[in-house]
């Protein structure tokens, strides 16, 4: 299996460099996070076959290291042990992907209704910042958006107190961030920065009601998406 390759057009980022590790710090959790990053961005397909050894000859390390990212992959939903059979990249499972919505939107909604009770005029003025980064990032440059996607809804978080509420949604939602990578490449980006728009908008009239409903209709949009990802990587997904 070639790590530096993508299995979907269109998904390696042109500003990648070769995939290696740091051999003055622990090797483990490079090796976790690498694997990690690139079975969420779905980099490394569903179904992929993994080597320990494999991946121990690349990087001229023990299979020790390899071992325990694995097991920490398996751990998180990500990697499938097959005894006698092999290491393999697990499907997305359907009901993970709706069990973190149903979290996400849980906290989310709760968290977005405190922020717009205080009426902070700073904290809008940071968000429409983050708003024009938002818009001002290339269609199809996945990696940038996501993560300034990420950092709208954790400065939300950070504005009401809960970065403890965040943590939480961050430990249940991988499963939705590879639905959430598969989205990007056939839905506008503009139409994330619309919904978040309407979410600063809301919380900039100080209106808790308002903030939480487009909230709540943010978050429930990935119902609406998966039936028509699913049929364009029908191989990806399983009910599990």
């Amino acid at each position: 299996m070639d790590l530096e390759k993508t299995p979907l057009e269109g998904a390696a980022d042109p500003r990648d460099v070769p995939w290696s590790l740091d051999l003055t710090s622990p090797v483990r959790p490079q090796i976790h996070a690498g694997l990690r990053q690139r079975i969420i961005r779905g980099e490394i397909a569903p179904g992929t076959a993994l080597s320990e050894a494999e991946i121990a000859r690349r990087f001229a390390i023990s299979r020790q290291p390899v071992r325990e990212a694995f097991i920490k992959l398996a751990e998180e939903g990500l990697l499938e042990v097959r005894p006698q059979r092999g290491t393999y990249v697990r499907k997305i499972s359907k009901t993970a992907v709706m069990d973190a919505r149903f979290v996400r939107e849980a906290i989310e909604a709760n968290i977005v209704r405190e922020v717009a009770a205080k009426g902070d005029a700073g904290l809008v003025t940071r968000l429409r910042k983050q708003l024009v980064a938002q818009q001002a990032v290339p269609a199809g440059d996945l990696y940038d958006f996501m993560r300034l996607d990420e950092e709208f809804h954790w400065t939300l978080a950070d504005a009401a107190g809960r970065l403890y509420g965040w943590k939480v949604i961050e430990d249940v939602k991988l499963q939705m961030d590879r639905v959430r990578y598969l989205s990007l490449r056939s839905f506008p980006q503009a139409n994330l920065v619309r919904q978040h728009t309407v979410i600063v908008d809301a919380i900039e009239k100080a209106s808790p009601d308002e903030a939480e409903r487009r909230m709540r209709e943010h978050l429930r949009l990935i119902m609406d998406d998966l039936p028509s990802i699913e049929a364009q990587h029908p191989d990806f997904f399983t009910t599990a």
